[in-house]
């Protein structure tokens, strides 16, 4: 908590990434009056956002460390265009602290939690130390684990299996694995350490109690530099494949409501208590025997961040940046935000819907829905082409109803109505998660995707056209 702290007016703001995020922040500096600068790797040359932007500059090749991971051109680039802020957007820098405190260091904005919040709470394990520590619910789990097995087993043994191998500096479910017995331990601890280092820069792996079908819900955190801390609503991201994200709702059904009341009221108080700054949110696992335990924290922007905004009417980005340049939390929230009707989010990513292997490739055809209740954010037009190096989700399409049922409804019409061609995408697979009669009726947990897949496809549900890839049709 910084008592001290003034408000700070921003002129011109650096977007410190690529794609929908890069596009989003754009719109919403935009509308707040700030100039933006967008950057753009070769292998972004020509994305549509770069023209929403007041300037836009080459950052670098198209691999992340030459360009978007490349901490000295984004502050050299800020430097010469008088940015006087930095946003990070979600991946890449987010939640790298070191960025943060020279993003600071050069006199430059940090648009998101202070760099000490971002080193406490974004490691995984001290996160999970931190929150125990006052008091949070916490599912049996290990500290950071050296690379001996006989440690590791030990862990293992004392914690109970089934167990979750976990990256403790990573995100977005890479390299977490789950072991379901002593014998399969060792080749998956392997495995995970492989992809931490090559994904996060850093090989470091704990141990969780693996819970078996938990709802994953995580609650969104807006607070000022002076104590403030606002819960603005809480999500439902249990629909998941491999531990990544699919399908996201807000408010999240069938939960106790005196149950999410307590348990945001206790998180506001917690965090205001502590000091925590400017944007967060706090992931938790829930079932009916445990009720809510503390699964991680980002200190940072979540991709679905926008079904708390179509179920509240805040606009999360804007409130990021008035909060980070000092304003009270009163000024930025004045009145209470009750959530009102229903959003559904679905991310769509170019990769084959059977085997989930990514599709990069020209969108030949690419034209987004447009109806009623619906809002979709891309960093892509027709024309564009969706590489290999980066995330391949290329649009988030979010759907707002006056329920539950009406926004499956319009969420289903949209996807059904969305062109493209050129790449495979996941629209089939969503379309089947939408019409499983357990998604419906709100029977919802993270092993959801595993029986959709289970289940034969739908007749009735209409599938988007698909086309080959060029390595298909090369072959």
């Amino acid at each position: 908590m910084n008592p001290t702290s003034k408000v700070r007016t921003l002129r011109c703001v650096l977007v410190a990434n690529r794609g929908a995020v890069a596009a989003r922040v754009i719109r919403a500096l935009r509308q707040l009056g700030i100039a933006s600068v967008a950057v753009y790797s070769d292998a972004d040359v020509g994305l549509p956002y770069l023209r929403e932007a007041d300037v836009a500059v080459r950052i670098g090749e198209a691999a992340p460390l030459d360009s978007y991971l490349h901490q000295e051109k984004l502050l050299d680039v800020a430097r010469e265009t008088g940015a006087d802020g930095v946003h990070p957007g979600y991946g890449f820098l987010s939640e790298n602290a070191d960025f943060a405190e020279r993003v600071e260091a050069a006199g430059l904005c940090f648009i998101g939690p202070s760099p000490a919040w971002i080193r406490r709470l974004g490691h995984k394990t001290e996160a999970r130390d931190f929150m125990a520590g006052h008091g949070m619910p916490m599912a049996p789990s290990s500290g950071v684990l050296p690379d001996d097995m006989a440690v590791v087993a030990a862990a293992a043994g004392q914690i109970g299996y089934p167990v979750l191998i976990k990256p403790a500096g990573g995100g977005g479910g890479i390299g977490m694995l789950p072991v379901r017995d002593a014998q399969g331990l060792a080749a998956a601890w392997q495995q995970a350490r492989s992809v931490a280092q090559r994904s996060f820069g850093q090989a470091e792996l704990y141990l969780e109690k693996l819970m078996e079908q938990p709802r994953h819900i995580e609650f969104q955190v807006l607070a000022d530099r002076y104590g403030g801390v606002r819960i603005v609503g809480e999500r439902d991201c249990s629909v998941q494949r491999r531990h990544q994200k699919v399908l996201e709702e807000a408010p999240a059904p069938n939960l106790p409501p005196e149950a999410v009341a307590a348990m945001r009221e206790r998180l506001a108080t917690l965090l205001g208590h502590v000091g925590y700054d400017v944007i967060g949110t706090v992931e938790m696992l829930h079932t009916s025997e445990t009720g809510f335990v503390f699964l991680e924290m980002n200190t940072r922007l979540q991709v679905e961040h926008a079904v708390t905004e179509q179920v509240t009417g805040i606009d999360i980005v804007a409130a990021q940046v008035r909060l980070a340049c000092g304003e009270r939390i009163d000024a930025v929230l004045p009145a209470p935000t009750p959530q009102q009707g229903h959003a559904i989010e679905a991310r769509v990513y170019a990769e084959d819907p059977v085997r989930f292997f990514p599709s990069p490739g020209p969108l030949d055809t690419f034209v987004p829905p447009q109806a009623p209740g619906i809002r979709v954010e891309t960093g892509y037009a027709q024309g564009q082409r969706v590489t290999p190096y980066y995330d391949p989700m290329i649009a988030k399409v979010i759907a707002t109803g006056s329920d539950r049922a009406d926004a499956i409804r319009r969420l289903r019409a949209a996807l059904e109505a969305f062109q493209i061609a050129g790449v495979k995408t996941n629209l089939p697979f969503l379309l089947r998660v939408l019409a499983h009669p357990d998604f419906a009726d709100a029977r919802i947990d993270t092993a959801l995707t595993q029986r959709v897949l289970a289940t034969p496809a739908l007749t009735s549900t209409p599938a988007p056209k698909q086309t080959e890839t060029l390595t298909e049709r090369a072959a």
